[in-house]
């Protein structure tokens, strides 16, 4: 590739690679650049068009925030999400049980520990043990 680049900026260069070639090399080499050029001016055309599009969406919206008489900082604020109400806190254990002078708690929620679980196939409801 970078033969190709040295090639590029360098008529003379170019030339001189072009007498190692036959005509029907060159012609073949001159319609792949061709190809290559065609390509490369579309994805460019492309790309303009999207920018284009862009900025007059962001115009839009920039239109209707100062119809709106808000500010970019209070758009922010309301739109952010908040996290999660119980990401990161602890949470109450709901449910209580001494075992051989051990106390053991339990929120609820997640698997039921092993205590519990036996706790409960013996019978026992959840409502006995239930932090009131």
């Amino acid at each position: 590739m970078s033969l190709l680049v040295e090639l590029a900026g360098n008529k003379a260069k170019a030339r001189a690679a072009g007498k190692e070639l036959s005509v029907a090399q060159l012609e073949n080499l001159i319609a792949g650049f061709t190809n290559a050029l065609e390509k490369a001016k579309e994805e460019e055309a492309a790309r303009e068009e999207e920018q284009a599009l862009k900025s007059a969406r962001a115009e839009e919206i920039a239109n209707l925030i100062a119809k709106s008489g808000l500010t970019m900082e209070e758009i922010a604020l309301l739109t952010t999400p908040k996290a999660g109400a119980t990401k990161g806190k602890t949470v109450e254990p709901k449910y209580r049980l001494v075992v051989d002078g051990e106390t053991h708690e339990w929120t609820g929620r997640g698997r039921t520990p092993k205590v519990f679980k036996e706790y409960f196939d013996a019978g026992n409801s959840r409502d006995s043990v239930e932090i009131k």
